[in-house]
């Protein structure tokens, strides 16, 4: 299929992966890994997916400024003003602002997907199919993203209900982000809900008009810097309209206020890859639902994953739904199933032991 010169993908590369301690480090986050030992880091793994259907050059890397050389030497074909790069993490409402000004600027016809860098698929035609439906539908108006059918109360995303119609094109009803666990569970329990998979659809002219009606602060900062995208003072430019950005989501922002948003669902075998427990889903597992990634030897151990370095062999026993990762100068022991309790630990190592453990 050839490529269409008026579609544009924005990368959205910035986050820490703290879920993915002490794998995932401050100056290494979980977009640079290979943790799927494809030979492809998340991030090139998710670029290449896009190259499949976009021009090259139509493809922008949005991350933290101290990662802006982590991006430029995985993707060396992209030119310097492919990677955007942020002076601080105000959440994905001004990522996505700065990207959408910059391509409205560029190419005002432009309908943009943006995608985190983290994710996986298995099944890139079926993908395309929707990422087809999604892109052909976007206009002057439509905010769209992709529906996953759910499988579990996960707290993480963000929910949609939808009003049912014959076309693949479904009209939002309602739209909430990240619910607590009681409200997870009704969601599924009840059938009419589908997951946020954080991937979104849109004209460039359809998110900058939604952001001057619904957020028109912080719209007015970023229009302010138009002349100076593409030019020498970009970089400048961005750093005084971060300054004055609160800290907001796309999805709290945007989403779950504007009018026009619609669904396309998507079943692609799709995880975001958030967590170890992911991981652990998604990997080639023993007759004990144990996976090793590395060198291990268990006895009497079941549902656990076991990581560290070929060359040192781990030994567990009597271990049931464990989690023991060994990377560089830490050793991490705990239940696989409370990774919610990870930003603790985080903090805590931070604040007892020092950053050079993170």
């Amino acid at each position: 299929m050839a490529k269409d010169k008026n579609h544009y993908v924005v990368i959205m590369a910035g986050g820490i992966g703290s879920r993915f301690w002490p794998y995932s480090r401050q100056d290494r986050p979980k977009q640079f890994l290979d943790i799927l030992n494809s030979g492809r880091s998340l991030l090139q793994m998710t670029y290449d997916r896009f190259l499949e259907r976009t021009p090259k050059e139509n493809i922008y890397i949005v991350t933290n400024q101290n990662y802006g050389e982590a991006v430029k030497d995985q993707l060396p074909d992209l030119g310097d003003y492919q990677v955007l790069c942020e002076p601080s993490r105000k959440n994905t409402a001004p990522c996505i602002a700065y990207a959408s000004w910059k391509i409205a600027k560029n190419n005002p016809d432009a309908v943009i997907t943006v995608s985190p860098s983290d994710h996986v698929i298995f099944n890139d035609k079926l993908f395309y199919e929707v990422l087809d439906t999604a892109t052909t539908a976007a206009d002057d108006h439509k905010l769209l993203t992709i529906g996953l059918k759910p499988n579990r109360p996960e707290t993480g995303y963000g929910y949609i209900q939808y009003l049912e119609t014959e076309n693949d094109v479904k009209k939002v009803k309602t739209f909430t982000e990240k619910p607590e666990r009681e409200l997870a569970q009704k969601f599924l329990d009840s059938g009419d809900f589908v997951w946020n998979s954080g991937m979104f659809i849109w004209s460039a002219k359809a998110i900058t008009t939604a952001f001057m009606e619904i957020l028109p602060e912080m719209a007015e900062v970023f229009q302010e810097t138009v002349p100076m995208l593409n030019t020498p003072d970009e970089q400048q430019a961005i750093n005084r309209a971060y300054y004055q950005c609160n800290n907001v989501s796309i999805d709290y922002g945007i989403m779950e206020k504007a009018k026009e948003v619609y669904v396309v669902l998507g079943d692609f075998g799709w995880s975001d890859l958030g967590s170890w427990e992911s991981l652990h889903e998604l990997s080639e597992k023993d007759e004990k639902d144990n996976v090793i990634l590395g060198n291990g030897l268990l006895f009497e151990t079941s549902n656990s994953l076991i990581k560290g370095p070929k060359d040192r062999l781990i030994v567990a026993q009597g271990l049931e739904d464990y989690l023991v990762v060994e990377c560089d100068n830490v050793t991490l022991i705990c239940k696989k199933s409370e990774e919610h309790k990870f930003r603790r630990y985080v903090a805590e190592v931070k604040e007892k032991k020092g950053k050079k453990y993170l």
